[in-house]
């Protein structure tokens, strides 16, 4: 007999329940919905600083590509020439980005926390507003360490005390099939932490879990393999599946992607740019949605809402834990202000977002 109870949670983005964290992740690749004025509004105000070693370098490789991209109407884009260059010192109109800025990845402690202290007490660099550091291979080793929270977190804190003028983003590491266990807890862990205190983070690990469709992959790893389970056979890539049934300057493009494949790199470099946007004010998602009823029946929940002024849909996030692991809900579906998908067999959180 099925049976489940189901509570909702609603909230913009996790907004009004955690304090406007940023969590940018598979959800928000899709760089066609990204606003002209909100790129613009990012390469005018933002000026950012990234270190980062080999896995680091996915993001900068992907946008790099994408200014051709781009410009050639790769996935039907129209926008002006270039408006995705980047370099460092946002000359002739692009965005100010220094490239390795600092040495070395946030898996060495105590060296890029003094890096990051050094870089921005250099009074050349006062205009910096972002700072970002990605990790390559350690963020296992550091939960499994235990350091993780006192090597990495506790000093992003601080580094966020010491300069409140600053936007420092968070990160998860990249997937690791040969130590899942520990890969997935850390990263969660991670996530678990930026969004309980409102911080801003590029989800790195969710990104490459999910291929352009939104199918998910349990058991991936940094390549995009993909694996049937944790001691389980092989059972393809997905990156190089959907390149191979897809076109290459229309739907993807070739780019650099370390130990990966070109289209880990798109993905990454769709998602930063939302990074940059939200950073620079875009709001891609509105207001809650009110008055919120559930109901069930022996089959089916039911959520309903009020319209939200500006919205062109709505998403459906759940969770089996009220505080953390919230993930999109594709299981339903809408009929305008309503969603509804069968009942299943545990306890369910919800809440529901508005997007433009």
């Amino acid at each position: 007999m099925k049976f489940s109870v189901m509570f909702v949670i609603i909230c913009s983005w996790f907004g009004s329940l955690y304090g406007q964290a940023i969590i940018i992740d598979h959800n928000c690749t899709d760089i066609t919905q990204i606003p002209q004025a909100a790129i613009e509004q990012a390469k005018d105000s933002l000026h950012i600083a990234y270190g980062h070693t080999s896995h680091g370098s996915q993001l900068t490789d992907g946008m790099s590509g994408l200014i051709d991209f781009a410009n050639g109407g790769g996935l039907g884009l129209s926008l002006p020439t270039d408006i995705f260059a980047w370099n460092n010192g946002g000359s002739s109109g692009a965005l100010d980005l220094h490239d390795y800025a600092m040495g070395g990845d946030c898996g060495y402690y105590p060296q890029w926390y003094n890096n990051t202290v050094n870089y921005l007490n250099d009074p050349s660099h006062s205009d910096v507003n972002v700072i970002i550091w990605s990790w390559c291979g350690q963020v296992d080793n550091k939960y499994a360490a235990g350091t993780l929270d006192s090597e990495y977190l506790t000093p992003m804190t601080l580094l966020e005390s010491t300069y409140p003028n600053v936007a420092f983003v968070y990160m998860t590491g990249h997937v690791d099939h040969w130590d899942d266990a520990n890969n997935k807890a850390a990263n969660q862990m991670v996530r678990d932490y930026c969004i309980t205190n409102g911080k801003v983070l590029y989800d790195f690990s969710a990104i490459e879990s999910y291929d352009p469709d939104g199918t998910f992959f349990e058991f991936p790893h940094d390549n995009c393999n993909y694996y049937e389970s944790v001691s389980g056979p092989l059972l393809g890539n997905w990156a190089t599946e959907w390149q191979n049934s897809h076109t290459v300057n229309v739907d993807w493009y070739d780019c650099g992607s370390a130990h990966s494949e070109p289209l880990n790199a798109n993905r990454k470099a769709y998602a930063v740019w939302w990074l940059w946007a939200m950073l620079a004010g875009w709001n891609q998602f509105l207001s809650a949605p009110t008055n919120v009823t559930l109901s069930v029946d022996s089959d089916s929940v039911y959520i309903n809402w009020d319209a939200v002024s500006g919205a062109s849909s709505y998403k459906v996030y759940s969770s089996c834990n009220p505080y953390s692991d919230f993930t999109e809900d594709t299981s339903g579906s809408f009929d305008g202000e309503s969603w509804n998908a069968a009942i299943g067999e545990v306890k369910k959180f919800y809440y529901v977002t508005a997007v433009n």
